[in-house]
């Protein structure tokens, strides 16, 4: 009871619709989305762009979660947020997987889920990540869905794994505590690389206009002589 009551605090889904299992089932998905969306991605986007990236980021994911449905409360303008979120999030989600495949302890599983059943998922980012969680712990996760009272029907992921159960949620929490360590780090790298990079693609570029200039002079006094 105390579960069901504090699973809309988590995610959008119907607790009521839900027995134990698919309480475990909606948290550990939930664990995975935020996982990218409030960790992986915003540690990706401040790597890139400081504390605006980290912003602009993360306002467009919450925008996203607030109004990015398909209902027809906000179908008409709630598609433009979705997008935003979807290509801002890529990167995020992409590095999620992978690192979910390094950190999970199951790659091949992984790997293989991730392939064979991403794409499936309505969602161009949740699928990698919700599959390649699905492979990493080696558990079933998709399936029939309720928001709001609106059901959903969505990919099985992970397919030949069992169902999540009450103590997988703990598997689930320390899967993404590695997967959020090792991003911190990636993302420490990155944001060491940029400057460097930037300073030297500026170096270069002074260079190559110094060049420019000086090379007519050379010919021109070359011809003089």
């Amino acid at each position: 009871a105390g579960a069901r009551r504090r699973l809309p605090h988590l995610c959008g889904r119907d607790p009521q619709a839900l027995d134990a299992d698919g309480i475990a089932r909606a948290v550990v998905e939930s664990v995975a989305e935020n996982t990218s969306d409030a960790v992986v991605g915003a540690l990706v986007w401040g790597a890139l762009g400081g504390v605006p990236g980290l912003v602009g980021f993360r306002a467009a994911n919450t925008l996203d979660a607030m109004v990015g449905h398909k209902s027809p409360r906000h179908l008409r303008f709630g598609w433009a947020a979705a997008r935003l979120d979807d290509v801002l999030g890529y990167p995020g989600a992409r590095l999620t997987a992978v690192l979910a495949v390094l950190a999970g302890g199951h790659p091949r599983s992984a790997v293989r889920t991730w392939r064979a059943d991403a794409a499936a998922h309505p969602s161009p980012n949740a699928g990698p990540v919700e599959a390649s969680f699905a492979g990493a712990l080696r558990l079933r996760l998709g399936g029939t869905l309720s928001y709001g009272g609106r059901v959903e029907h969505r990919p099985v992921l992970g397919a030949s794994f069992p169902p999540p159960g009450v103590a997988d949620i703990s598997r689930a929490i320390r899967l993404s505590r590695r997967i959020g360590a090792l991003a911190l780090a990636v993302s420490v790298a990155v944001s060491a690389a940029v400057p460097a990079a930037a300073a030297a693609a500026g170096s270069a570029a002074g260079r190559a206009r110094r060049a420019r200039r000086s090379g007519p002079r050379s010919a021109d006094q070359g011809g003089a002589r």
